[in-house]
């Protein structure tokens, strides 16, 4: 690997560490600087699609109305860089404190990251987030674990 990709690398790794951070803490204005303006983003939650970093930032503020406290981790975080884009997988979970105190394990989910490199350093271009189903009930299994 060249000294270029190893420092990509490790900024990329910087990158998803900052997501982390920005959950953790709510931060939106912090998220909003890790994607590009015009992110495409496969979530968990309806629709199919969530186009534009205003769409985007707005499923994390449904998801931070549920919470008081929030908590995410990700496991096995693989990258493939490139000279102006890169993608990684991993899995990742939410988890904490609800507002009505409840406190959740969260479920894991597979995540895929598609990365631009742009004059402001890498941005996320494209997202998805998972979870496996069973073909025959056609529901979503959540309680699988890396």
């Amino acid at each position: 690997m060249s000294v270029q990709r190893e420092i990509d690398e490790a900024e990329l790794r910087q990158h998803v560490g900052r997501i982390v951070e920005g959950i953790r803490a709510k931060d939106l204005e912090g998220l909003k600087r890790l994607y590009t303006a015009d992110v495409v983003s496969f979530d968990v939650e309806p629709p199919l699609q969530h186009v534009g970093i205003a769409a985007k930032l707005e499923n994390w503020v449904n998801a931070f109305r549920l919470f008081e406290e929030v908590a995410y981790e990700v496991r096995d975080l693989h990258l493939t860089v490139g000279d102006e884009v890169a993608f990684g997988h991993c899995f990742g979970r939410l988890s904490g404190t609800l507002r009505n105190g409840t406190t959740t394990r969260g479920m894991w989910v597979r995540g895929t990251f598609g990365f631009r490199k742009t004059g402001d350093g890498w941005l996320i271009a494209h997202d998805q987030v998972s979870v496996p189903f069973d073909i025959t009930t056609g529901r979503g299994v959540t309680d699988l674990e890396p």
